[in-house]
């Protein structure tokens, strides 16, 4: 019996949008913050016992950038373990993750390319290698997305069972056709009975051999097949008390000792082939059954958050806006101005600075004085991007700090668009966040976003 355990790990950007320091965090004593006392409960512990190299893993971005500068030697842990795999059978055991943790079936093209390539650089940026899948922000997908996926190099990505419609009634992984010429694209959707018990049923996993049992007396044996179970890896230590035990547990010799071999997506294609066939069902995800309709509007995971419609539409308005403004200066300067956002990964990541990377784009037509506008410019799309993380969407209450953290780096964007431009887009903004209100608190969306601006005002001043 072949057998994955796929973990999610990821972390929101918790840092202040103007300070870019994270500030003490309430519940999370005695650490500074969540991501401090998750690393001590989880990361650090599923690091130290290895056990990164046996299941199959994500590190989002915004996580992985943190541990860069608080948790070196988790992190280093955490990359010899992935590239062990990788130098040992020649496929690694991780996936990339878009970059800003957004919900791409809402995002434009330009988002989307963005957000994949991103992240694409980020794993290759830690790991040394290509990426073979991607971990989409809430297994949210449209065939959109895979057509980026596949369109970049990305061959697979995991989805929850009810987000493909299998052809003939076949078991996966599965092949799913996208249009306009390119190969069918693979799927892996997780056991969601086992997914279910490990994430939302403590009692399932406290004892690794009942575990085990329960899923040999419970799953056919099928030498080609692949069971794989998904959950936040946070799980892992931190939702779930000595949960990082029992994971060690079971990856290291308990599993083994009844016939069941670990397995990862990566290698599992290099050593079989995918035959059957499924259509996606468009638009969904794993943590919304009603779609993706908790990031946009009220549905019933969040039947009170009436504040969310007003403020996905200002947003995605002062999105447009961010975008006309970059399009207006870049444009004429650069033959492709996406591309030259694409590519500020590599200046987000150390590897080349702004004036270089202008200069490889532009053809010919860059001059040094432009540098400022640009690279303000730049800046906001950064922020622009950081606007839709899912989190800012994701509960029922506006009055929570990642809807706040949204309008923050909103007015940012908004900040340094003006500062490159002289575009005023603050009265439009503020006239649409209006609308976003806490009905439980009365927080309005413009006083986040007027606070949130004087600060970078009076920051860039100083």
């Amino acid at each position: 019996m072949n057998l994955c355990i796929h973990g999610h790990f990821y972390q929101p950007p918790r840092e202040d949008p103007i300070s870019n320091y994270i500030p003490d965090e309430i519940g999370a004593e005695p650490f500074g913050n969540w991501n401090e006392r998750i690393l001590a409960e989880c990361y650090a512990p599923n690091a130290n016992k290895s056990s990164f190299q046996k299941i199959s893993f994500n590190v989002g971005p915004t996580l992985m950038r943190w541990m860069n500068h608080f948790a070196e030697e988790t992190r280093d842990r955490i990359i010899a373990q992935e590239r062990w795999n990788y130098d040992n059978f020649g496929v690694g055991n991780g996936m990339a993750q878009s970059y800003n943790h957004c919900i791409l079936p809402l995002a434009n093209l330009q988002d989307k390319i963005t957000q994949v390539r991103w992240g694409i650089k980020d794993f290759e940026l830690h790991f040394g290698h290509a990426p073979v899948g991607m971990w989409l922000p809430e297994t949210a997908a449209d065939t959109a997305t895979l057509c980026v996926l596949s369109d970049n190099g990305i061959q697979f990505t995991i989805l929850a069972p009810w987000q493909v419609k299998p052809v003939d009634g076949a078991q996966g992984p599965y092949l799913v056709e996208l249009p306009g010429g390119r190969e069918p694209f693979v799927v892996f959707s997780y056991d969601q009975e086992l997914s279910t018990r490990v994430s939302f049923h403590p009692s399932s996993t406290e004892n690794g051999d009942l575990f085990l049992e329960s899923i040999l007396s419970s799953r056919q044996e099928n030498p080609e097949g692949l069971i794989l179970v998904a959950s936040d890896g946070e799980l892992y230590g931190h939702h779930q008390p000595f949960r990082d035990l029992f994971l060690s547990y079971v990856l290291n010799g308990a599993a083994e000792k009844r016939g069941v071999q670990w397995t990862y997506p990566g290698k599992w294609l290099k050593d079989h082939s995918v035959k059957s066939r499924a259509k996606l069902a468009e638009n969904t995800s794993w943590s919304c059954l009603h779609g993706v309709d908790r990031w946009e509007k009220t549905c019933g995971c969040t039947p009170q958050a009436y504040w969310k419609a007003p403020f996905r539409a200002a947003l995605n308005q002062i999105g447009d806006w961010l975008d006309a403004a970059f399009l207006d200066v870049v444009a004429p300067i650069f033959p492709d101005p996406w591309e030259l956002r694409h590519r500020y990964i590599d200046v987000m990541n150390g590897l080349i600075d702004t004036s270089d990377l202008c200069y490889e784009l532009a053809k010919g037509n860059w001059r040094k004085d432009q540098l400022n506008r640009v690279q303000d410019l730049l800046s906001a799309q950064y922020e622009r991007q950081r606007m839709f993380t899912s989190c800012g969407f994701f509960h029922d209450e506006f009055h929570r700090i990642e809807p706040q953290n949204s309008i923050a780096y909103a007015a940012k964007a908004v900040y340094l668009t003006e500062r490159a431009t002289g575009l005023d887009l603050v009265p439009a903004a503020l006239a649409l966040l209006r609308q976003v209100y806490s009905q439980k608190t009365g927080l309005k969306g413009d006083i986040v976003f007027s606070q949130t601006l004087l600060r970078a005002k009076e920051e860039c001043a100083a």
